[in-house]
C-alpha cells in the first residue's frame, strides 16, 4: 500500500520505519520540510513538501501530529481524504498531561465530523512512539488496539497493525476511541508518576474467544 504520514516527531518516525519494514511504501510530511526529509531518509520512505502532496496518491493516511494541531491538518487536506483510511495515532492530551482535553467524544470522532467521506480508524494510539518501532518486549508481542465504523478499512488496519509486529485486537466501532484514548492516557500518567522508561505497552493475558 502507499501510506502518508503527516507528521515527523517521534511517533512519525516510528511508524514510517515499521510501516517500510512491512513493505509498504512510505510518504512523510511536516510543516518542517527539512524534518521531513531526515526521518523519510532514516526509514527508507520518501518526503514531500506538503501535506496535500503527501496524500494525493495515498491509500492510507496516518496522522501523527499533535492534538492541537489535529483540525488545520484535516481542514487543510480537505478532500484530499476523501474515499481515503485515515488512521488517527492522536491522543487529545491537556496540556499540563493532568487528563484528557475532550469528554464526551474522541479526537477520532472529531476527525471523522470534519472528514465527511474518510473512512477514519482509531490506531497506534495506546503505543508509545519506542514501541511503534519494536512492538515485542522480551519476546511478547504488545496488543494493537484498531476501532472503526468502517469494516472493511478497520480490516485493512488490523492488517498492518499485524504486519509491523503488533498483536491486532478489534476493538469494536470508532465510539470504541474514547476507550482507547483514555487507556493512552493511564499509560502516560503511570510513567509520569513513576519516572518511566516510556517502553511499557498493553497485553491482555488469556483468550479473547472459547
Amino acid at each position: 500500500m502507499k501510506i502518508a504520514i503527516i507528521g515527523a516527531g517521534n511517533v512519525g518516525g516510528a511508524l514510517a520505519g515499521s510501516i517500510v519494514r512491512a513493505g509498504h511504501d512510505v510518504t512523510v510530511s511536516s510543516r518542517d520540510l527539512a524534518k521531513a526529509r531526515t526521518v523519510a531518509e532514516a526509514a527508507g520512505g520518501r518526503a514531500a513538501a506538503t501535506n496535500r502532496d503527501a496524500v494525493r496518491d495515498a491509500d492510507v493516511v496516518v496522522l501523527a501530529v499533535p492534538y492541537g494541531a489535529l483540525a488545520d491538518v484535516v481542514d487543510e487536506l480537505g478532500d484530499g481524504l476523501t474515499g481515503k483510511i485515515v488512521i488517527d495515532a492522536t491522543n487529545p492530551l491537556r496540556a499540563d498531561y493532568q487528563g484528557l482535553a475532550i469528554e464526551g467524544i474522541s479526537a477520532a470522532e472529531q476527525v471523522q465530523a470534519r472528514a465527511k467521506g474518510a473512512k477514519v480508524v482509531k490506531a497506534f494510539n495506546t503505543a508509545f512512539a519506542s514501541r511503534q518501532a519494536d512492538p515485542r518486549i522480551d519476546g511478547v508481542q504488545a496488543d494493537g488496539f484498531v476501532a472503526a465504523d468502517d469494516e472493511p478499512a478497520k480490516a485493512t488496519v488490523l492488517e498492518l497493525v499485524g504486519a509491523i509486529g503488533f498483536r491486532p485486537i478489534d476493538a469494536g466501532p470508532l465510539e470504541a476511541a474514547r476507550a482507547l484514548e483514555a487507556l493512552a492516557f493511564l499509560n502516560i500518567s503511570l510513567q509520569l508518576r513513576n519516572n518511566g522508561a516510556w517502553q511499557t505497552a498493553w497485553k491482555l493475558v488469556g483468550p479473547l474467544s472459547v
